[in-house]
């Protein structure tokens, strides 16, 4: 296994592994309605590369599938507290968290659970605050200091109340969106949400960045993609692109990121431009 301890220095080669300590632990919500764009695989990579940079990071699963869980080798034995019981107010989210083979990076697991949440939250008042009032409770002066200088929550494919209650509980989104045909689209439609939970439900929600993935080079409609992209939202779109990579399809299978999987492959190395790229939009917010 690679120690991920080796990744941090291809990070801090960029002058930017040096954030200073935040009041506030930063929680970004990694969404996009359309499932297979390598949202789950940017959580778990993203997460390791901040780690490895010696930022304390919380996954927390919110998507019933739990591929983030599966993908850091969490077994079924680790997931008997849940994002759904944390969720629901039936556990604390210390409670629910459980260490993962990265140091400095733990989870909060889901479960299938986790399916059935979005019914038993609608009969609930002010539902789509449930996850905000949850890390509020897990903060010790109710603003979101958590022990975190990071909080990513991977969103499930959709933007029912799973997906909503992570961008009310959020700072930021970072949006992985596939290189396709329809991904203009779709992002259309995924900003004008977020646009309405900024107005009506969370004021402080901001667009971090959107990250291109799966980038074939071979492929002319990648660039082009990538061009329209750019043209729509302009600097918002991270120049990190995440390559399509034999060796990123390969880690979940062994439990693992790609970055301890196979550091030295495009994946890993564009994973780690991006946690780069990340924390230099951080450092200047800061200022």
């Amino acid at each position: 296994m690679t120690d991920p301890t080796d990744i941090s220095s291809s990070v801090l080669d960029n002058g930017d592994g040096g954030l200073g300590a935040r009041p506030k632990s930063r929680i970004f919500a990694i969404a996009n309605q359309k499932g297979g764009v390598g949202k789950t695989t940017t959580v778990i990579n993203l997460a390791t590369a901040l780690a490895a940079v010696e930022k304390k990071v919380l996954i927390i699963d919110l998507d019933p599938e739990g591929n983030a869980s599966t993908g850091l080798g969490l077994g079924r034995g680790q997931r008997t507290v849940t994002s759904y019981h944390v969720l629901l107010g039936r556990a604390s989210l210390a409670a629910a968290t459980v260490p993962c083979m990265v140091p400095r990076l733990a989870v909060v697991p889901s479960s299938v659970d986790l399916a059935g949440a979005e019914f038993e939250l609608m009969d609930m008042d002010h539902r789509e605050y449930a996850l905000r009032d949850a890390l509020a409770r897990a903060a010790p002066n109710f603003d979101y200091v958590l022990n975190y200088d990071y909080v990513l929550i991977d969103c499930p494919p959709s933007l029912g109340l799973l997906t909503l209650n992570a961008l009310v509980a959020a700072a930021a989104v970072l949006v992985p969106l596939q290189c396709e045909f329809f991904a203009l689209q779709g992002l259309t439609h995924l900003l004008k949400t977020i646009e309405r939970v900024k107005a009506n439900l969370n004021s402080r929600l901001q667009l971090q960045g959107v990250v291109l993935t799966m980038f074939d080079t071979r492929n002319n409609l990648s660039g082009l993609v990538a061009t329209d992209v750019r043209g729509f939202i302009g600097d918002k779109v991270y120049e990190t692109v995440i390559p399509r990579n034999v060796r990123v399809s390969e880690a979940p299978s062994h439990g693992k990121p790609v970055l301890l999987y196979d550091t030295q492959c495009a994946g890993s190395q564009a994973y780690i431009h991006l946690a780069s790229e990340v924390l230099r939009r951080e450092r200047e917010i800061s200022l």
